[in-house]
């Protein structure tokens, strides 16, 4: 995890696809208000240009967190919990990553 937001918050992409296994699959919900439908992403040179781009801006926010059991983040600015993710972890590498943008689902997560 650690590496994970450093490479997040440094923009390097180098050191982000390091930490992620090569089929890695990345989804997010981003619920009805702000994209309907969900959203999927293999491998891991595409996961990691997608975290870069639209995640880093986000990344200093970001704090490691126990979600539903499993190693993940929380992402919260000005006092509001904006997404979480939960990550699945193979040996040393991030293998899945399911990010949730939608207020209704932040809502019923144990965190």
């Amino acid at each position: 995890m650690d590496a994970f937001l450093a490479a997040s918050r440094e923009g390097d992409f180098e050191a982000l696809v390091s930490v992620l296994d090569p089929n890695v699959v990345f989804r997010a919900d981003r619920g009805p208000d702000l994209a309907p439908g969900a959203v999927e992403i293999s491998g891991a040179e595409e996961v990691a240009n997608v975290v870069l781009a639209r995640g880093t801006p986000f990344a200093p926010f970001a704090r490691p967190a126990v979600v539903d059991g499993q190693a993940g983040a929380v992402v919260v600015v000005r006092r509001r919990l904006r997404s979480v993710i939960k990550f699945t972890v193979v040996g040393d590498r991030v293998a899945g990553m399911d990010l949730t943008l939608d207020p209704g689902t932040l809502r019923r997560l144990r965190i």
